[in-house]
C-alpha cells in the first residue's frame, strides 16, 4: 500500500521523471538517500514499470493523430492483428476493448493520403470508425 510520500514521489516523477534524487527529495521533503531507497522499493514492487519520454509526433512530420475503433468482420481476429504488425511505423497503441468496436488503435501519420492508404489496407481485414484529434 502507498503511503502519502510514496503517491507524491510518483506524482513528481510522472511530471518529470529525470529529477535527480537530491532535486526529487527537495519536492518531497526527503533526504536523497530515503527517496532512493522509496524509488527502489516502487521499481522492486513493479509500481514504477519504466520511465519514459513524451515526444513531439508533429516535429517529427506526423501532423495526424487518429484514434480508430476496430470492428473485425469474423470471430477470428488473427487477419486484422497481422496486418497490424506490418504498420507499427504508424501505430502508437493498440488496445483491446469492450463495448462498441474490438479494438482502439492510436495512430500517426504525416498526410492525408498515407492515412487514406492505411485506412483502404485496413478495410481489408476489418470495419472502422475514425476520429482524428483537433486539439489537447
Amino acid at each position: 500500500m502507498l503511503d502519502n510520500t510514496d503517491a507524491h514521489i510518483l506524482d513528481e516523477l510522472s511530471k518529470n521523471s529525470r529529477l535527480t534524487m537530491k532535486e526529487l527529495s527537495k519536492k518531497v521533503h526527503l533526504t536523497a538517500p530515503a527517496v532512493s531507497t522509496r524509488v527502489a522499493k516502487l521499481e522492486d514492487q513493479g509500481v514504477i514499470e519504466g520511465y519514459s519520454i513524451k515526444v513531439n509526433q508533429v516535429k517529427l512530420g506526423f501532423y495526424i493523430h487518429a484514434f480508430i475503433t476496430i470492428f473485425t468482420q469474423s470471430t477470428s481476429h488473427q487477419p486484422y492483428l497481422s496486418y497490424i504488425k506490418t504498420q507499427d511505423h504508424h501505430i502508437i497503441n493498440n488496445y483491446k476493448i469492450s463495448g462498441e468496436g474490438c479494438y482502439l488503435l492510436e495512430c500517426k501519420f504525416p498526410s492525408n493520403e498515407i492515412l487514406n492508404v492505411f485506412l483502404e489496407d485496413l478495410n481489408e481485414h476489418a470495419n472502422y470508425k475514425l476520429s482524428i484529434i483537433i486539439g489537447k
